[in-house]
């Protein structure tokens, strides 16, 4: 079990901030849903991240393909539609 533990990283939040640009709020409901690496609590008062965790996180986002949308563009907006708009 030593070893295991050898290896790991923990991050706090300035160094998750740098790394995932958004914000508390939307981290915190993300790890809510089960959609984040769930945060460490070290002491009351200070809560850590598993670099390993959030490197995979990242990885997986690249790798899902998923790009934010367009403000204004609903993926449901035709492209007659979105044409028309442009005139």
């Amino acid at each position: 079990m030593e070893t295991f533990f050898k290896n790991m990283a923990l991050i706090g939040r300035k160094e998750l901030q740098a790394m995932i640009p958004l914000a508390e709020r939307t981290i915190f409901n993300m790890e809510q849903r089960g959609d984040f690496p769930r945060r460490i609590a070290l002491t009351s008062r200070n809560v850590a991240w598993d670099l390993a965790e959030i490197e995979e996180w990242i990885e997986k986002k690249k790798l899902s393909g998923i790009q934010a949308s367009r403000p204004g563009f609903s993926k449901y907006t035709s492209d007659k539609n979105i044409k028309n708009q442009n005139k």
